[in-house]
């Protein structure tokens, strides 16, 4: 009975130590955050309000777990479009398409990309916004930047491009959601897709990809004409293959 105190008391002092350090995780003291701040601030970000937000950051052992088994990679597209290709995901995106019916005609009149392309990639993407990510951006990003050797060039110019926009626009960094791999809103856009695609369609200054479809909507469009969308062309071609038709199954 001793024995197996004492091994219940080492383990809870381990999960205690575990607990304090992941509190108490400071990424502006990594070896790594030197060279980032020098490198946000030189784009006008407050040197300061770098390193308090790097201090609130904490490190997500979850998302280094969930990165490295992907659904998308670890799964063959024979499995992984059940998760996608249901009878009540189409049902839903029937009902999202009926209540920003307005924003979606008037969208696709200016862009010319189909209403039904847009609510396809916003049910895809978060199930027409019901799951938009429960991890804090910052923590995703960071945790990804400096714990991450494998993808830690991608995700340190992504943390950097997310501090730039939250100091300039002001939005609650400490606040903002994603995936754990640092994507926002309905449409999932990496900070540097934000930046680049993310559009306002009311025009009230504000890009709000989390809370408001219409934003959502007119940045999801935004990105298939930044990327060369052009109304009325073939959106599927046929393909010749030759080979094992099970690897389309099973991959490669």
């Amino acid at each position: 009975m001793t024995a197996l105190i004492r091994s219940h008391r080492v383990l809870v002092a381990i999960f205690m130590s575990c607990v304090t350090g992941m509190a108490s995780a400071d990424y502006s003291a990594h070896p790594d955050a030197s060279a980032l701040i020098d490198r946000v601030a030189e784009r006008g970000v407050d040197r300061a309000w770098i390193q308090t937000a790097l201090a609130e950051a904490a490190r997500q052992d979850s998302i280094l777990k969930a990165i490295s088994r992907p659904a998308e990679k670890s799964k063959p597209w024979s499995e992984y479009q059940d998760i996608f290709l249901t009878e009540r995901r189409a049902q839903e995106g029937v009902v999202f398409w009926r209540d920003n019916k307005a924003v979606l005609a008037s969208v696709s009149k200016q862009t010319g990309v189909p209403s039904e392309v847009i609510v396809a990639i916003i049910g895809v993407e978060t199930y027409y916004g019901r799951i938009t990510g429960s991890y804090r951006v910052i923590d995703a990003l960071a945790t990804l930047a400096f714990d991450y050797p494998r993808r830690s060039r991608f995700f340190t110019k992504e943390l950097e491009v997310f501090l730039e926009l939250a100091y300039e626009s002001g939005l609650p960094l400490t606040e903002l959601k994603g995936s754990y791999a640092g994507a926002m809103g309905l449409g999932q856009f990496m900070p540097s897709s934000y930046r680049a695609y993310a559009k306002d369609f009311e025009g009230d200054g504000v890009i709000d990809i989390w809370t408001n479809p219409s934003d959502a909507i007119m940045s999801v469009a935004n990105y298939f004409v930044a990327h060369g969308w052009k109304p009325g062309a073939e959106v599927i071609t046929p393909a010749r293959f030759s080979g094992d038709s099970g690897l389309f199954d099973n991959g490669l």
